[in-house]
């Protein structure tokens, strides 16, 4: 570790100063550092990298919604510190960053909301950002993949098709080729985080690419990767952990939106021990769930509020369209979308559909307002996770944390803290829309199709708020909890789920006309779907009652990249 006091770059204004204890074996470089593999990345406290998925659907921008006020925020890049050893370079991991944001004076709610409205882009720049999760086996056993083998299979990647590695000490736990990103889940599941991108097109090209090069490299190695939302086979006993020497170095896999950006020993343990307090399927989604999801941009603050209402409501026909987990070791769970039932029993302090977006008064401010109270999980300080369950960053913010007492936060932790919120549209500096189950490449292509054609188009965005400007409440949160079980034929006002979602494909195709891409045809997989009323859950849970002869194993073959 770095015998480093402070090291700070002053981001407002231009200004760079750089203040530093360490002696003279540590040195600054401006340069990532090259091995012959692909660049190897310091991790935790490189700002990028702790914000890979943030680069999604962009970066943090100069504010364009005026309700937002600069803030003055010292931030700390030790991305580019490395000790030297004779002749050559070894960039070590370093902690999460406790004081990679340094407040030139204490932050106020004010800053907070600035860091939301921070996000907001002007409509050339809107891009689209594709996550998608799937789970690596054996072909044979079809057991999960151990950490030897996704290490093997990173490194082949590598190799193969020029992607820069990231490590861990001697640990590969992830990959990066511009502003895509490969990482691991705590399940060993294996991501794709995609670049920031202008077309369907392009997104789904991109997600093409990338199941090619995984394939390629795989299947030498007697590996598949299984397409679906919830891990059908084996109990979470069975589910590999990482190296335990890996658990006890500071940072040890990037894993999904739900549980913040990295986990660690201590802050595994953080949550480990909390989750059960407040549901009781914490731990199955963490390492047994695989999703997709889109990442969109907003213009303003208004449009942020009509484009997460929209998502809001909708969620729960995206969650109908892509059920896609119905089997729980070995046989069918009663669920179409067991991972998205996961949900509602992990922890309904930050998870949810959130009526208050509906509010008259909501805004960047309301959510920073629920943000406030939604209960911690911790505070990274000296090297140490610090618990803090149950306390909040309201408290935080006034020096009044019991866990720290006096301490006061830095833009880091509330960063930190925005990640541990796990609602079916999270707000960060942009929207994430987060209601469907990974599935196959089609459909991969698919959910962005569906989001972009509602939300990027003016005219079908406003024909959706206008659709759902009378759903009560209690309409919203009804569906939000019967579609995982019955899909697209959950009752509805007069008629069933199906015949909104037939309503909805239609304004997402005549969006997706309307953008001039061409991009319709991304469309034609939940198509099918809403055209036969039929999810694809419920298929596979036909095909195991019939061709399959109630035997779980041939999913692998089915739902196989």
């Amino acid at each position: 570790m770095f015998d480093l006091e402070v090291v700070y770059v002053l981001l407002r204004g231009g200004i760079m100063a750089l203040v530093s204890q360490a002696g003279s074996s540590y040195g600054i470089q401006t340069e990532m550092v090259r091995s012959k593999a692909g660049q190897i990345f310091n991790l935790s406290s490189n700002l990028e990298a702790l914000r890979m998925k943030e680069n999604l659907a962009g970066g943090f921008s100069s504010l364009s919604c005026t309700s937002a006020k600069k803030t003055n925020i010292l931030h700390m890049d030790s991305a580019r510190l490395e000790r030297k050893r004779g002749n050559h370079v070894v960039v070590a991991a370093s902690p999460p960053t406790d004081d990679a944001v340094i407040a030139a004076e204490p932050l106020t709610k004010e800053d907070l909301v600035a860091y939301l409205a921070s996000g907001c882009k002007t409509k050339e720049n809107w891009r689209i950002g594709t996550e998608h999760e799937k789970f690596g086996f054996e072909f044979g056993s079809l057991r999960p993949m151990k950490y030897e083998q996704i290490s093997e299979l990173l490194n082949g990647i590598a190799e193969r098709f020029d992607w820069d590695k990231v490590m861990e000490g001697d640990y590969i736990i992830g990959l990066k080729q511009g502003k895509q990103s490969i990482s691991l889940e705590p399940g060993g599941q294996f991501e794709l985080s995609g670049a920031p991108l202008e077309t369907l097109h392009q997104t789904c090209a991109e997600v093409n690419s990338h199941l090619y090069q995984v394939k390629a490299v795989a299947e030498e190695m007697g590996i598949g990767f299984l397409g679906i939302g919830f891990q059908p086979k084996w109990e979470r006993k069975d589910i590999p952990v990482m190296p335990k020497l890996l658990l006890h170095v500071t940072l040890v896999v990037v894993i999904n939106p739900t549980l913040t950006e990295y986990l660690a020993q201590g802050r595994y343990e953080i949550m480990k021990n909390y989750m059960p307090k407040v549901g009781t399927l914490g731990l199955d989604m963490m390492f047994r769930t695989c999703t997709v999801q889109v990442n969109l941009d907003f213009s303003s603050e208004a449009d942020m509020i009509r484009k997460f209402r929209a998502g809001l409501a909708l969620q729960p026909i995206a969650t109908a369209l892509f059920a896609n987990s119905p089997f729980t070791e070995g046989k069918p769970n009663g669920f179409l979308s067991m991972r998205s039932h996961i949900w509602t029993d992990t922890d309904n302090n930050r998870a949810g559909m959130l009526p208050f977006v509906f509010d008259d008064s909501f805004g960047f401010e309301q959510y920073v307002d629920y943000a406030l109270d939604v209960p911690m999980y911790f505070v990274y300080r000296k090297k140490k996770y610090i618990d803090c369950t149950g306390m909040t960053f309201r408290d935080f913010l006034a020096g009044k944390l019991p866990c720290l007492p006096g301490e006061l936060p830095t833009l880091n932790d509330w960063e930190n803290h925005l990640t541990t919120i796990f609602p079916e549209v999270r707000l960060k500096r942009y929207l994430e829309m987060r209601g469907a189950d990974g599935g196959p490449w089609r459909r991969l292509c698919a959910l962005p199709a569906l989001w972009v054609g509602l939300l990027y188009d003016e005219v079908s965005l406003q024909n959706i708020l206008d659709m759902v400007a009378d759903w009560t409440p209690e309409e919203r949160q009804m569906l939000r909890n019967k579609v995982p079980k019955t899909g697209l034929k959950t009752p509805f006002r007069d008629g069933l789920l199906r015949h909104v979602a037939e309503d909805v494909l239609k304004l997402a195709k005549d969006g997706l006309e309307r953008r001039g891409y061409k991009e319709v045809g991304f469309l034609n997989e939940v198509a099918e779907v809403v055209r036969t009323g039929v999810t694809p859950a419920e298929k596979l849970l036909e095909l195991y009652h019939g061709k399959w002869g109630q035997s779980i194993d041939p999913v692998y073959e089915e739902l196989l990249y």
